[in-house]
């Protein structure tokens, strides 16, 4: 199919609102990134001081830890999603550094990876091409579909299941690399430079191209970036507070995350139009606030519809897209959600007697 019609900004914004939006700041994209570990630094040894105090304290504040720590690892996620659309930094090395190594290594993507991947689903939103189509097309589904999701994230099997692909991957790469296996077929090549993704759970999952023999190389340096971030949070964790803050961290990467992970995912395209002709159907908007955007819409993700119509506008520009749009009359045009939970209802339906 063909790529689906782009909005046209000239014919939306002025020449300055779209200048302005679209100005990519040296130092916001950063501040971001260090905000993200700096709230990750708060919760985790907040919490391991209240586990020193009193293990009552500890333990009644741990489930709240592991759902904002979930909300700042999707937070980096989305942080790095900027660095693939180029706008975490101004210069490109600044960009592609903060995106690979602060933010994607810390939940086991890869940059660039990710960037060819998500490129296509942006061209092809909503249609058969779309690598992440398969994240919404499943909805409406029933809400017993939805509980069995939500179990098996917050259990930790859909974490299993996703790293355990990826390192039985990542041990064929280095296999290959100790071996000095090469790849021969200029395809494959082709294949790996697209970003087959390993992880269907596409914007912030793991997006490793497997393919071939040079993808799962790929796939191995991915990892070695991964467990080299999880072993420096764990000798800060050791060195400070004990064991307690990396533990809190790793649970919830398996866990919370991944639901976390997911109702930003499913708020953002499913039960939108599919294939539509409207660029302004395409994905969701959804109002978030406070206790939202510190858990399932940190840094202005929630903004989906304008990123899609605009995906040269930084995250932190989104609300004041978000703001033009419906002061010029578009707001008709968007599908617009009052919060996540009007989004879930949307997407699940009962089950038929």
């Amino acid at each position: 199919m063909p790529a689906v019609k782009a909005a046209k900004p000239n014919e939306i914004f002025a020449r300055d609102e779209w200048a302005a939006l679209t100005r990519v700041s040296r130092w916001h994209g950063l501040w971001l990134t260090l905000h993200g570990w700096l709230m990750v630094a708060l919760v985790t040894g907040g919490t391991a001081l209240l586990w020193q105090w009193h293990w009552l304290a500890g333990l009644a504040a741990t489930p709240v830890a592991l759902v904002l720590v979930g909300g700042r690892q999707l937070g980096l996620s989305i942080l790095m999603h900027e660095a693939a659309h180029g706008l975490l930094h101004p210069k490109r090395k600044i960009n592609n550094f903060a995106g690979q190594w602060l933010t994607g290594a810390a939940t086991g993507s890869d940059l660039h990876s990710y960037r060819a991947y998500h490129l296509t689903h942006h061209r092809f939103t909503q249609q058969s091409e779309d690598p992440d189509l398969g994240l919404s097309a499943a909805f409406p589904t029933s809400k017993a579909s939805m509980q069995r999701k939500v179990i098996r994230d917050l259990t930790g099997q859909t974490f299993l299941k996703q790293r355990g692909n990826q390192f039985a991957v990542a041990w064929k790469g280095l296999q290959a690399m100790l071996s000095g296996a090469q790849e021969t077929a200029p395809a494959a090549k082709r294949d790996t430079s697209a970003g087959t993704p390993l992880n269907r759970n596409g914007a912030a999952g793991v997006a490793a191209p497997v393919v071939d023999l040079e993808g799962a190389k790929r796939t191995t340096r991915t990892v070695g970036r991964f467990l080299l971030v999880q072993l420096v949070v764990l000798l800060v964790s050791l060195a400070t507070l004990g064991i307690v803050p990396f533990l809190i961290w790793l649970a919830a990467l398996a866990t919370t995350f991944q639901l976390i992970l997911r109702i930003r995912n499913i708020a953002e395209h499913a039960c939108t139009t599919t294939g539509g002709d409207d660029p302004f159907s395409h994905a969701r908007t959804t109002r978030a606030n406070m206790l939202m955007r510190m858990t399932l819409a940190p840094y202005w993700v929630n903004y989906h519809s304008e990123h899609h119509l605009f995906m040269g506008v930084p995250c932190y520009n989104l609300p004041k897209a978000h703001e033009l749009l419906i002061a010029k009359g578009y707001g008709p045009r968007m599908t617009i959600a009052n919060s996540y939970a009007e989004v879930l209802r949307t997407v699940t339906t009962p089950v038929a007697a």
